[in-house]
């Protein structure tokens, strides 16, 4: 039994090399700044300022809409809200799938040019350096040796 405590620790041990092996890195692209050099991604771009000023524009209202029903409690003002809601999240949708099927021929070149790149340059994963900041997957990454942004721009050009 003495034994086994001392052996599970130096088996632990033994694994740790092999997390960080060369071949295993993990890197990191700005995909909003790879889609905003990718030629022909204007439609897609326009798209979204578009759609990002209308739900802002909605979202708006729809504050002033709740703060009115708030302070006067009518029925009609929780009504106008309720409707106002729903026709923000039928927005919402829409757009979505908008957004989706304009983004979608772009997402395939933008993937082609990451993963070329990536193996080029010996990583194993790449990740949407925005997504990994906002969902906090990642805790620190050292931009210098991590980005790949700058490559895979150059690769969706040529």
């Amino acid at each position: 039994m003495r034994n086994a405590f001392l052996i599970l620790p130096l088996a632990l041990l033994m694994t740790v090399p092999h997390a960080q092996q060369k071949g295993k890195r993990v890197g990191f692209v700005d995909v909003q700044q790879a889609v905003t050099a990718l030629p022909g991604s204007s439609t897609y771009l326009n798209l979204s300022k578009k759609v990002d000023a209308d739900l802002k524009a909605k979202q708006t209202n729809l504050q002033q809409l709740a703060a009115r029903a708030a302070s006067s409690r009518s029925a009609a003002d929780r009504q106008a809200l309720q409707k106002a809601q729903q026709s923000f999240v039928s927005a919402q949708q829409g757009y979505q799938q908008r957004l989706a099927t304009e983004f979608k021929p772009l997402a395939s070149r933008i993937n082609s040019a990451v993963a070329s790149v990536a193996k080029a340059n010996g990583y194993s994963v790449v990740m949407d350096r925005r997504v990994a900041a906002q969902s906090n997957l990642v805790v620190y990454a050292n931009n210098q040796s991590t980005d790949l942004t700058a490559a895979v721009v150059k690769a969706l050009k040529k």
